[in-house]
């Protein structure tokens, strides 16, 4: 397998460069905004590095030995191969496959002891050996990728997804082709498929004004004072905070608490009117957050007052809205919740509650149901960590383990 390194202005730029030299076959193993080192790199613009892996065909048309255990690390052991990794984004990439590998291997032996003693109880099941063996290679490299599709399906990914992804799979694999090669192909096509999130950006004059919409119990104001408490102690940014949750006396409390700890500016506001005054009244801050309403989906009157004042805070200044959402919540609430704030406003995701949850699975249903990206994620109740930027490796590679084991 070569695994090699190309920089370029954009990812476009550095992938056209990849597959110049080596061909489409490539897979794109990582992405990041990289600047050069020393003086030079304060005034030079950013560029992307990307990290991408190719199968060199003497590695794919190798035979295979005859006994099923010894097949299985032969594959294993000769694609691993010693590669010089200059960074360390690359070296943590590496090491998730082949962790993640490695159990899925485990798992696969596993599997495939358990079948051979179950049909050797069965005299029957001879004949099938037979027809088996004449397409021994295929039937393995099937029986690995349904080994993928059912860890997913483990993982709450919804089965309409996680047939999209082995069916992708399936148009590009050979005969004899690697596990690991598979499991890379599978590991990058669902990266991709989260896309990136731009998350907070400033605004180009003035204060951003950063909405957060969710219905009740998602841990919304919570949220916000964590992100709130990054942009005022860490970056050191003037931040006021708004809330419009006046149907929940609990919530306006909250988060004027926080805002007295954060000594920063707390406003309650009523109406559009007092949103427009707010606004005007921090023009020289760098941010100002507002807590919507907490309300059940199905509440149509009050999702109205929400449009109303994302229209008045449009009109006011530059915006940006979340859309919080537990990841505890059933699949079937989420499809819904998720669909009544789409006329609301355009919004990137937020997920709380990740430490409640083994299953990840609905974060990559919800992203592609929305087709929203996932800016940050939550995994307690600590203020001001317990928050990060999403991260879709760490996602993937909890998606192919499962909840009862870790890589």
């Amino acid at each position: 397998m070569i695994i090699k390194k190309y920089v370029g202005k954009t990812e476009s730029d550095a992938v056209e460069a990849a597959k110049k030299e080596l061909g489409s076959g490539v897979v794109i193993m990582n992405v990041r905004d990289v600047k050069k080192k020393g003086i030079a790199g304060l005034f030079a613009a950013k560029q992307v590095e990307i990290t991408v892996a190719l199968e060199e065909e003497r590695d794919i048309q190798r035979p295979a030995p005859s006994k099923d255990t010894s097949k299985l690390e032969t594959q294993v052991r000769a694609t691993q191969t010693a590669v010089n990794v200059v960074t360390e984004s690359s070296q943590n990439i590496e090491k998730k496959l082949d962790s993640l590998q490695a159990l899925l291997v485990t798992r696969f032996q596993q599997s495939e002891m358990e079948k051979g003693e179950s049909e050797g109880s069965d005299e029957s099941a001879s004949s099938e050996k037979e027809d088996a063996a004449e397409s021994k290679e295929d039937t393995e490299q099937d029986r690995f990728i349904r080994l993928l599709y059912n860890t997913m399906l483990d993982s709450e990914v919804d089965e309409k997804y996680a047939n999209q992804i082995v069916d992708d799979v399936d148009k590009t694999r050979k005969p004899n082709l690697p596990f690991d090669y598979i499991l890379a192909n599978v590991y990058q096509k669902m990266i991709l498929m989260f896309s990136k999130a731009e998350g907070i950006t400033p605004a180009e004059s003035g204060p951003k004004i950063v909405l957060f919409m969710g219905p009740t119990g998602v841990g919304k104001t919570t949220t916000i004072a964590k992100i709130a408490s990054g942009f005022s102690m860490e970056q050191k940014k003037k931040v006021a905070l708004l809330t419009a949750d006046t149907y929940r006396i609990a919530a306006a409390e909250q988060l004027r608490t926080y805002a007295n700890i954060l000594e920063v500016p707390f406003r309650v506001i009523y109406s559009e009117d007092d949103a427009r005054k707010a606004v005007r009244d921090f023009r020289d801050y760098d941010y100002i957050f507002v807590d919507t309403m907490g309300h059940s989906h199905q509440n149509e009157e009050r999702l109205d007052s929400m449009k109303s004042l994302l229209k008045a805070m449009n009109e006011s200044g530059e915006c940006q809205t979340f859309l919080v959402l537990s990841a505890t919540t059933k699949y079937r609430d989420l499809i819904k919740i998720a669909a009544s704030y789409k006329p609301v406003a355009d919004y990137q995701l937020i997920f709380t509650k990740l430490d409640e949850t083994a299953m990840m699975g609905n974060l990559m249903n919800i992203k592609l149901f929305t087709d929203k990206p996932i800016a940050y994620v939550t995994y307690g109740q600590n203020v001001p960590s317990d928050i990060e930027a999403f991260d879709p490796q760490k996602t993937v590679k909890q998606l192919l383990s499962t909840k009862n084991e870790k890589v």
